[in-house]
Protein backbone atom coordinates (compact mmCIF):
# COMPACT_ATOMS: atom_id res chain seq x y z
CA UNK A 1 0.00 0.00 0.00
CA UNK A 2 1.58 3.36 -1.00
CA UNK A 3 2.18 5.89 1.59
CA UNK A 4 -0.68 8.58 2.97
CA UNK A 5 -3.55 6.22 1.41
CA UNK A 6 -4.78 4.97 5.23
CA UNK A 7 -8.09 5.95 5.33
CA UNK A 8 -10.12 6.59 8.71
CA UNK A 9 -13.70 5.81 7.49
CA UNK A 10 -16.86 7.34 9.11
CA UNK A 11 -20.14 5.76 8.16
CA UNK A 12 -23.79 7.31 8.77
CA UNK A 13 -27.22 6.69 9.71
CA UNK A 14 -30.08 6.53 6.90
CA UNK A 15 -32.25 3.06 6.12
CA UNK A 16 -31.55 1.98 3.23
CA UNK A 17 -29.64 4.52 2.15
CA UNK A 18 -26.82 3.27 3.40
CA UNK A 19 -26.83 1.20 0.75
CA UNK A 20 -24.76 3.39 -0.60
CA UNK A 21 -21.18 3.07 1.99
CA UNK A 22 -21.04 -0.59 -0.20
CA UNK A 23 -20.10 2.08 -3.70
CA UNK A 24 -18.21 4.57 -1.69
CA UNK A 25 -16.03 1.04 0.04
CA UNK A 26 -15.89 -0.29 -3.54
CA UNK A 27 -14.79 2.43 -4.88
CA UNK A 28 -11.89 2.69 -2.45
CA UNK A 29 -10.49 -0.27 -2.93
CA UNK A 30 -10.68 0.21 -6.43
CA UNK A 31 -7.98 3.11 -5.94
CA UNK A 32 -6.29 0.71 -3.33
CA UNK A 33 -6.90 2.94 -0.75
CA UNK A 34 -6.24 1.36 2.74
CA UNK A 35 -8.95 1.61 4.65
CA UNK A 36 -7.11 1.29 8.50
CA UNK A 37 -10.23 1.85 11.00
CA UNK A 38 -14.10 1.98 10.50
CA UNK A 39 -16.67 3.65 12.59
CA UNK A 40 -20.33 3.28 11.68
CA UNK A 41 -23.78 4.18 13.30
CA UNK A 42 -27.01 2.70 12.44
CA UNK A 43 -26.85 1.08 8.28
CA UNK A 44 -23.06 2.22 8.55
CA UNK A 45 -22.65 0.17 11.44
CA UNK A 46 -23.93 -2.84 9.50
CA UNK A 47 -21.64 -2.11 6.38
CA UNK A 48 -19.24 -1.22 8.66
CA UNK A 49 -19.08 -4.22 10.88
CA UNK A 50 -19.46 -6.72 7.83
CA UNK A 51 -16.50 -4.39 6.06
CA UNK A 52 -14.43 -5.02 9.11
CA UNK A 53 -15.01 -8.84 9.44
CA UNK A 54 -14.16 -9.47 5.91
CA UNK A 55 -17.67 -10.46 4.54
CA UNK A 56 -19.07 -6.93 2.53
CA UNK A 57 -18.95 -9.04 -0.57
CA UNK A 58 -21.29 -11.70 0.24
CA UNK A 59 -23.64 -9.24 1.80
CA UNK A 60 -23.68 -7.12 -1.00
CA UNK A 61 -24.17 -10.06 -3.29
CA UNK A 62 -27.17 -11.16 -1.34
CA UNK A 63 -28.65 -7.37 -0.90
CA UNK A 64 -28.33 -7.02 -4.86
CA UNK A 65 -30.66 -9.97 -5.31
CA UNK A 66 -33.55 -8.82 -2.98
CA UNK A 67 -36.87 -7.72 -4.80
CA UNK A 68 -39.64 -5.96 -2.67
CA UNK A 69 -41.49 -8.82 -1.92
CA UNK A 70 -38.01 -10.81 -0.89
CA UNK A 71 -37.84 -7.51 1.84
CA UNK A 72 -41.27 -7.49 2.85
CA UNK A 73 -41.15 -11.23 3.73
CA UNK A 74 -37.98 -10.37 6.12
CA UNK A 75 -40.14 -7.84 8.01
CA UNK A 76 -42.66 -9.22 10.69
CA UNK A 77 -45.46 -6.38 11.37
CA UNK A 78 -47.13 -6.59 14.64
CA UNK A 79 -49.90 -4.10 16.12
CA UNK A 80 -48.04 -3.91 19.38
CA UNK A 81 -44.74 -4.03 21.35
CA UNK A 82 -41.75 -1.33 21.29
CA UNK A 83 -41.17 -1.71 17.71
CA UNK A 84 -43.50 -1.80 14.41
CA UNK A 85 -41.86 -4.79 13.08
CA UNK A 86 -40.58 -7.61 14.40
CA UNK A 87 -37.95 -8.53 11.83
CA UNK A 88 -36.32 -11.73 13.18
CA UNK A 89 -35.80 -13.44 9.92
CA UNK A 90 -34.18 -10.50 9.00
CA UNK A 91 -32.06 -10.77 11.82
CA UNK A 92 -31.21 -14.21 11.44
CA UNK A 93 -30.01 -13.98 8.07
CA UNK A 94 -27.63 -11.05 9.31
CA UNK A 95 -26.32 -13.64 12.07
CA UNK A 96 -25.24 -15.73 9.35
CA UNK A 97 -23.19 -12.89 7.75
CA UNK A 98 -21.67 -11.92 11.11
CA UNK A 99 -20.66 -15.96 11.97
CA UNK A 100 -20.14 -15.22 15.82
CA UNK A 101 -17.87 -12.44 14.70
CA UNK A 102 -16.13 -10.96 18.26
CA UNK A 103 -15.30 -6.86 17.20
CA UNK A 104 -11.69 -6.88 18.95
CA UNK A 105 -10.44 -9.98 17.10
CA UNK A 106 -12.09 -8.20 13.66
CA UNK A 107 -9.26 -7.38 11.31
CA UNK A 108 -10.09 -4.13 10.65
CA UNK A 109 -10.63 -1.92 13.80
CA UNK A 110 -14.45 -0.90 14.14
CA UNK A 111 -16.99 1.07 16.50
CA UNK A 112 -20.71 0.85 16.47
CA UNK A 113 -22.19 3.52 17.90
CA UNK A 114 -25.52 3.18 19.48
CA UNK A 115 -27.77 5.14 21.70
CA UNK A 116 -28.99 4.31 25.52
CA UNK A 117 -32.40 5.79 26.29
CA UNK A 118 -31.87 5.54 30.08
CA UNK A 119 -28.42 7.64 30.29
CA UNK A 120 -29.40 9.88 27.15
CA UNK A 121 -25.69 9.35 25.64
CA UNK A 122 -23.91 7.53 22.76
CA UNK A 123 -22.32 3.99 23.31
CA UNK A 124 -19.52 2.46 21.49
CA UNK A 125 -19.18 -0.82 21.05
CA UNK A 126 -15.35 -1.65 20.61
CA UNK A 127 -15.99 -5.16 21.71
CA UNK A 128 -18.07 -8.28 22.30
CA UNK A 129 -20.40 -9.70 19.64
CA UNK A 130 -20.61 -8.33 16.34
CA UNK A 131 -24.37 -9.21 15.69
CA UNK A 132 -25.19 -7.65 18.98
CA UNK A 133 -23.50 -4.44 18.42
CA UNK A 134 -24.82 -3.84 15.15
CA UNK A 135 -28.65 -5.11 16.06
CA UNK A 136 -28.24 -2.10 18.95
CA UNK A 137 -27.00 0.52 16.62
CA UNK A 138 -29.32 -0.23 13.80
CA UNK A 139 -32.73 -0.40 15.85
CA UNK A 140 -34.62 3.01 14.60
CA UNK A 141 -37.20 4.23 17.67
CA UNK A 142 -40.69 3.41 15.93
CA UNK A 143 -39.54 0.68 13.79
CA UNK A 144 -37.50 -2.20 15.50
CA UNK A 145 -37.60 -3.22 19.09
CA UNK A 146 -34.83 -1.94 21.39
CA UNK A 147 -32.09 -3.97 22.58
CA UNK A 148 -30.93 -4.21 26.22
CA UNK A 149 -27.60 -5.09 26.80
CA UNK A 150 -25.85 -5.19 29.74
CA UNK A 151 -29.13 -3.21 31.77
CA UNK A 152 -28.96 -0.47 29.06
CA UNK A 153 -31.87 -0.25 26.59
CA UNK A 154 -30.25 0.64 23.36
CA UNK A 155 -31.75 2.44 19.74
CA UNK A 156 -30.06 3.57 16.86
CA UNK A 157 -27.25 5.63 17.44
CA UNK A 158 -28.63 8.33 14.91
CA UNK A 159 -30.16 9.70 17.91
CA UNK A 160 -26.95 10.88 19.28
CA UNK A 161 -24.16 10.58 16.54
CA UNK A 162 -25.38 10.17 12.83
CA UNK A 163 -22.15 10.55 11.02
CA UNK A 164 -19.62 9.30 13.71
CA UNK A 165 -16.15 10.93 13.16
CA UNK A 166 -14.73 10.98 16.89
CA UNK A 167 -13.97 6.63 17.45
CA UNK A 168 -11.77 6.69 14.35
CA UNK A 169 -9.44 9.18 16.05
CA UNK A 170 -7.52 6.73 17.60
CA UNK A 171 -6.17 5.06 15.08
CA UNK A 172 -3.32 6.71 12.93
CA UNK A 173 -4.76 7.81 9.49
CA UNK A 174 -4.00 9.92 7.02
CA UNK A 175 -7.12 10.52 5.79
CA UNK A 176 -10.77 11.22 7.24
CA UNK A 177 -13.40 9.94 5.10
CA UNK A 178 -16.91 10.85 6.17
CA UNK A 179 -20.39 9.71 4.21
CA UNK A 180 -23.20 11.17 5.76
CA UNK A 181 -26.68 10.40 4.13
CA UNK A 182 -28.47 13.75 5.45
CA UNK A 183 -27.76 15.34 2.39
CA UNK A 184 -30.51 17.93 1.37
CA UNK A 185 -32.57 16.95 -1.65
CA UNK A 186 -30.93 16.61 -4.62
CA UNK A 187 -33.16 17.72 -7.82
CA UNK A 188 -31.22 16.12 -10.07
CA UNK A 189 -32.75 12.71 -11.50
CA UNK A 190 -31.41 9.79 -10.61
CA UNK A 191 -30.33 7.53 -13.41
CA UNK A 192 -29.18 4.40 -12.12
CA UNK A 193 -31.20 1.33 -12.40
CA UNK A 194 -33.71 0.39 -9.97
CA UNK A 195 -34.83 -3.71 -9.43
CA UNK A 196 -38.61 -4.45 -9.08
CA UNK A 197 -40.74 -7.20 -9.39
CA UNK A 198 -43.51 -6.91 -12.07
CA UNK A 199 -44.97 -10.50 -10.72
CA UNK A 200 -48.31 -10.07 -8.55
CA UNK A 201 -47.94 -9.14 -5.32
CA UNK A 202 -49.78 -11.95 -2.80
CA UNK A 203 -49.61 -9.84 0.15
CA UNK A 204 -50.93 -6.61 -0.84
CA UNK A 205 -53.50 -6.09 1.42
CA UNK A 206 -50.04 -6.80 4.36
CA UNK A 207 -47.60 -4.16 2.57
CA UNK A 208 -50.67 -1.30 2.70
CA UNK A 209 -50.83 -2.19 5.98
CA UNK A 210 -47.07 -1.91 6.47
CA UNK A 211 -46.93 1.29 4.23
CA UNK A 212 -49.47 2.93 6.30
CA UNK A 213 -47.84 2.55 9.41
CA UNK A 214 -44.40 3.28 8.32
CA UNK A 215 -44.80 5.85 5.65
CA UNK A 216 -43.75 8.33 8.22
CA UNK A 217 -40.76 7.01 8.45
CA UNK A 218 -39.46 8.16 5.26
CA UNK A 219 -41.68 11.76 5.18
CA UNK A 220 -42.64 10.39 1.74
CA UNK A 221 -46.05 8.05 0.86
CA UNK A 222 -45.34 6.09 -2.09
CA UNK A 223 -47.88 7.91 -4.33
CA UNK A 224 -45.35 10.20 -6.84
CA UNK A 225 -47.87 13.02 -5.93
CA UNK A 226 -46.84 12.86 -2.39
CA UNK A 227 -42.59 12.63 -3.00
CA UNK A 228 -42.09 16.53 -2.07
CA UNK A 229 -40.56 16.29 1.52
CA UNK A 230 -39.61 20.35 2.27
CA UNK A 231 -36.12 20.51 2.29
CA UNK A 232 -33.71 20.34 5.95
CA UNK A 233 -31.99 23.91 5.43
CA UNK A 234 -29.27 25.16 7.38
CA UNK A 235 -30.36 28.74 7.47
CA UNK A 236 -32.42 30.35 9.97
CA UNK A 237 -35.32 31.92 9.47
CA UNK A 238 -35.13 34.93 11.56
CA UNK A 239 -38.25 36.72 10.10
CA UNK A 240 -41.31 34.67 8.90
CA UNK A 241 -43.72 37.65 9.39
CA UNK A 242 -46.80 35.61 10.46
CA UNK A 243 -49.79 36.84 8.96
CA UNK A 244 -51.90 35.30 11.63
CA UNK A 245 -51.62 33.30 14.96
CA UNK A 246 -51.78 30.05 12.83
CA UNK A 247 -52.09 28.52 9.51
CA UNK A 248 -54.09 25.51 9.06
CA UNK A 249 -51.82 22.40 8.83
CA UNK A 250 -51.14 20.69 5.78
CA UNK A 251 -53.75 18.13 4.44
CA UNK A 252 -53.30 14.33 5.21
CA UNK A 253 -50.68 15.28 7.74
CA UNK A 254 -50.28 12.30 10.05
CA UNK A 255 -48.07 12.32 13.57
CA UNK A 256 -45.92 9.32 11.80
CA UNK A 257 -45.02 12.12 9.50
CA UNK A 258 -44.33 14.89 12.28
CA UNK A 259 -42.49 12.16 14.05
CA UNK A 260 -40.21 11.26 10.51
CA UNK A 261 -38.96 14.55 9.86
CA UNK A 262 -38.54 15.89 13.24
CA UNK A 263 -36.19 12.53 13.88
CA UNK A 264 -34.52 13.26 10.22
CA UNK A 265 -34.56 17.04 11.26
CA UNK A 266 -32.59 16.29 14.39
CA UNK A 267 -30.09 13.82 12.61
CA UNK A 268 -29.31 16.60 10.14
CA UNK A 269 -28.90 19.63 12.40
CA UNK A 270 -26.83 17.27 15.03
CA UNK A 271 -24.67 15.56 12.46
CA UNK A 272 -23.64 19.34 11.09
CA UNK A 273 -22.94 20.29 14.60
CA UNK A 274 -20.40 17.37 14.80
CA UNK A 275 -19.03 17.85 11.75
CA UNK A 276 -18.28 21.26 12.44
CA UNK A 277 -16.13 20.19 15.53
CA UNK A 278 -14.05 17.46 13.69
CA UNK A 279 -14.39 17.85 9.75
CA UNK A 280 -13.48 15.00 7.68
CA UNK A 281 -11.07 15.28 5.05
CA UNK A 282 -13.76 14.11 2.40
CA UNK A 283 -16.86 14.32 2.99
CA UNK A 284 -19.53 12.19 0.92
CA UNK A 285 -23.14 13.78 0.98
CA UNK A 286 -26.00 10.89 0.06
CA UNK A 287 -29.54 13.04 -0.90
CA UNK A 288 -32.21 12.27 1.68
CA UNK A 289 -34.15 11.65 -1.33
CA UNK A 290 -32.22 9.15 -3.30
CA UNK A 291 -34.52 6.48 -1.79
CA UNK A 292 -36.78 5.89 0.97
CA UNK A 293 -35.58 4.51 4.62
CA UNK A 294 -37.44 1.00 3.45
CA UNK A 295 -36.19 0.87 -0.14
CA UNK A 296 -34.20 -1.87 1.17
CA UNK A 297 -34.89 -3.55 -2.58
CA UNK A 298 -32.78 -0.60 -4.31
CA UNK A 299 -29.13 -1.64 -3.48
CA UNK A 300 -28.30 -1.72 -7.14
CA UNK A 301 -29.00 1.84 -7.46
CA UNK A 302 -27.75 3.13 -4.59
CA UNK A 303 -24.26 1.41 -4.25
CA UNK A 304 -24.15 2.86 -7.70
CA UNK A 305 -25.13 6.16 -6.33
CA UNK A 306 -22.46 5.65 -3.45
CA UNK A 307 -19.76 4.76 -6.05
CA UNK A 308 -20.05 7.60 -8.28
CA UNK A 309 -20.72 10.80 -5.77
CA UNK A 310 -17.27 8.42 -4.13
CA UNK A 311 -15.26 8.26 -7.35
CA UNK A 312 -16.36 12.67 -7.67
CA UNK A 313 -15.17 13.52 -4.07
CA UNK A 314 -12.37 11.18 -4.63
CA UNK A 315 -11.01 13.00 -7.64
CA UNK A 316 -11.48 16.25 -6.19
CA UNK A 317 -9.30 15.64 -3.18
CA UNK A 318 -6.55 13.18 -5.05
CA UNK A 319 -6.22 16.58 -7.85
CA UNK A 320 -6.30 18.62 -4.77
CA UNK A 321 -3.32 16.60 -3.43
CA UNK A 322 -1.19 16.72 -6.40
CA UNK A 323 -1.70 20.37 -6.57
CA UNK A 324 -0.62 21.09 -2.87
CA UNK A 325 2.14 18.60 -3.62
CA UNK A 326 3.26 20.53 -6.86
CA UNK A 327 3.51 23.74 -5.42
CA UNK A 328 5.35 22.90 -1.98
CA UNK A 329 8.21 21.65 -4.53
Amino acid sequence: MSEGRRVALSLGSGGARGYAHIGVIEELRERRYDIVTIAGTSMGALVGGLTAAGRLDDFSDWARGLRQRDVLRLFDLRLSGPGAIAAERLFERMAEFFDEAVIEDLPIPFTAVATDLGARREVWFQQGPLQAAVRASIAIPGLFSPVMINGRLLVDGGLTNPVPLEPTTAVPADITLAVSLLAPRNRRELTSPVHTSSAPDRSVAWRERLRRTLAGLTGRDSDPADDEQPEISAEVDTDPHPSSLADGLPPGLRKVDVTALSFETIQSALARYRMAGLPADILIEIPVDACKTLDFHRAEMMIDLGRSLAAEALDQFEEQQTLSHDEST
